[in-house]
């Protein structure tokens, strides 16, 4: 029955990167509450992973808490790694973890916040997903979901010109992949935030913010949960089974596409 749609994820094996706090711990919980099996990943914000990971499991949930500095060559290879023989498998990727780290023009990056912002952004993203497709095609079944940025279509405010090239890369390529991996029936999509206020904001002025605001037609910011629904029903077969190589928004009509 559609009432059960959702069914499908019970006992599936989801990691989700960036998922201490914002819109990937929103999903966490969502996953949970499915009764998926979560990996939480973390940076530097242990203690709001912990809390979440006592959350799920206080509730009945299965999760873990593991530790990766995606902004380090190799950490998204290892993560999966972890992942992997934490839950036994993996059957949902979803690469949320991102940030601009700071907003200044292109002319004043130095070469180690270049490296780092697309290193975070772009390359742990391929090296995740390297890292799980050789599970996710033996089983023969297996999604991958991809946050990007409403800034791919817009430019985004000032100062993210390398987040936003990143992201368009990671679009690139999960349009490319969608079509190479279809014959493992395994698929790739991705999500396109608009302005979301979650901690990725606190290098944005409430300047930029306000712009933001008006020109949402919805009129209001949007919240972690917003974007919940979307990666939920991205990864299911009943719901979304014949949708791969797209990119969704959720940005309150900011982008029409």
């Amino acid at each position: 029955m559609w009432i059960d749609a959702f069914e499908e994820l019970r006992g599936r094996r989801v990691l989700i990167t960036g998922s201490s706090s914002g819109i990937g711990a929103a999903a966490a919980r969502a996953f949970a509450e499915c009764g998926s099996t979560v990996a939480i990943h973390y940076a530097s914000k242990r203690d709001s992973a912990e809390q979440l990971l006592a959350e799920i499991r206080g509730q009945g949930g299965t999760a873990f808490a593991l530790h990766a500095d995606l902004g380090v060559q190799g950490a998204g290879t290892a993560l999966v790694e972890a992942a992997i023989a934490a839950m036994g498998g993996i059957d949902i990727l979803i690469n949320n973890a991102g940030a601009a780290f700071s907003r200044v023009a292109i002319d004043q990056f130095d070469a180690a916040l270049t490296q780092r912002i697309l290193q975070l952004n772009q390359h742990s993203v391929i090296e995740a997903i390297r890292a799980a497709l050789p599970r996710l095609r033996a089983q023969r079944s297996g999604v991958v979901i991809n946050t990007t940025s409403i800034a791919v279509r817009n430019g985004g405010g000032f100062g993210v010109s390398l987040y936003s090239a990143a992201k368009g890369a990671v679009e690139a390529l999960s349009r490319t992949l969608a079509k190479e991996e279809a014959q493992y029936a395994i698929r790739v999509n991705c999500v396109a935030p608009g302005y979301i206020d979650t901690p990725i904001h606190q290098v944005t002025s409430d300047e930029q913010i306000e712009r933001y605001l008006a020109a949402t037609p919805l009129a209001r910011a949007g919240q972690a949960q917003d974007c919940v629904g979307v990666l939920l029903f991205l990864s299911c077969e009943r719901l979304s089974g014949f949708i791969t190589g797209q990119t969704i928004g959720v940005n309150g009509g900011m982008h029409l596409i």
